[in-house]
């Protein structure tokens, strides 16, 4: 094991791309060139950006890079429900590997840290976590399809696509905001999530969406707490379900929260667990 770096402020999102690691904290991101070959003395990085909101409300950031060679970065809402003049927050903001321009690309996400673009079609999919204290059945999270940039997802006006804000809803109407491809469970904290690029698990896995949910912290009665399954038919969701459990118990004791996942070369599925401290491989078949 390797420390390529210390005292950085929450470095959540990694990317790697040209021999590069780029590691995304709350307010900057940074690029460590030729890193494969200089683990045991890494060089020092170099700042893409650094002016990134610094809120550590939501602050988390998730990075990656898309089918157009852009770097896509998540700027969160700082706040559990507000309307901020800052047009950043709230938004996945879609930037040039060099840090030289920077846009937003889709509006209205209160809380992202998980997406995919869609092995065919190349489309943006991402996950995006609901505000608390409308109660235990709202809103839901959600799970989000922006095809194309300028895509407003509703937050803070409209939640689920249906539920006007207590606050803000008077200021746009639901009807004029994109609703989610698919609601998601309320509260229960929908993060990583992919699409299913192998061949190990049987064919009708193939371009189906995994989504890792870490689980709700203010539900009377506790959910998510597992990994779930999308399943599309070109771009319409045709079903929700569970895929892998057993961390929350029939007595609500919890053992594992995951995080993220992710398809192996090998076709097998990994799912991190922030509560155990534990990484699982999910696979098919006998390996024996």
């Amino acid at each position: 094991m390797y420390t390529l770096a210390n005292g950085l402020n929450m470095p959540n999102g990694v990317a790697y791309r040209a021999g590069a690691l780029y590691v995304a904290e709350v307010h900057r991101v940074l690029r460590y060139d030729d890193i494969l070959p200089s683990l045991h003395d890494p060089p020092a990085p170099a700042v893409v950006r650094d002016d990134f909101p610094r809120d550590r409300s939501h602050g988390w950031k998730f990075v990656a890079f898309g089918p157009d060679s852009a770097l896509y970065v998540p700027v969160g809402a700082p706040c559990n429900v507000c309307d901020p003049e800052d047009e950043r927050y709230a938004s996945i903001q879609r930037m040039t590997a060099d840090g030289a321009s920077v846009a937003t690309y889709a509006a209205g996400v209160r809380n992202t840290v998980g997406f995919d673009w869609h092995p065919e079609t190349g489309d943006l999919w991402f996950t995006d976590n609901g505000r608390d204290w409308l109660g235990d059945d709202a809103p839901p999270d959600e799970l989000n399809h922006a095809p194309t940039a300028g895509l407003h997802f509703g937050f803070p006006y409209c939640h689920g696509g249906t539920i006007a804000d207590p606050a803000f809803g008077s200021l746009r109407p639901c009807s004029e905001l994109t609703p989610p491809a698919q609601r998601l469970g309320a509260h229960v904290a929908a993060l990583g999530m992919r699409f299913y690029t192998g061949d190990l698990f049987p064919p009708e896995y193939r371009n189906q969406i995994f989504i890792a949910e870490h689980g709700s912290w203010n539900r009377s009665t506790p959910v998510g707490y597992r990994v779930t399954l999308v399943k599309l038919a070109g771009n319409e969701v045709v079903s929700y379900e569970p895929f892998a459990e057993g961390w929350l118990g029939d007595d609500e004791s919890v053992t594992g929260r995951p995080v993220d996942v992710l398809v192996r070369p090998d076709g097998s599925l990994l799912v991190s667990d922030d509560h155990a401290g534990v990484i699982y491989r999910i696979t098919y078949g006998d390996e024996s």
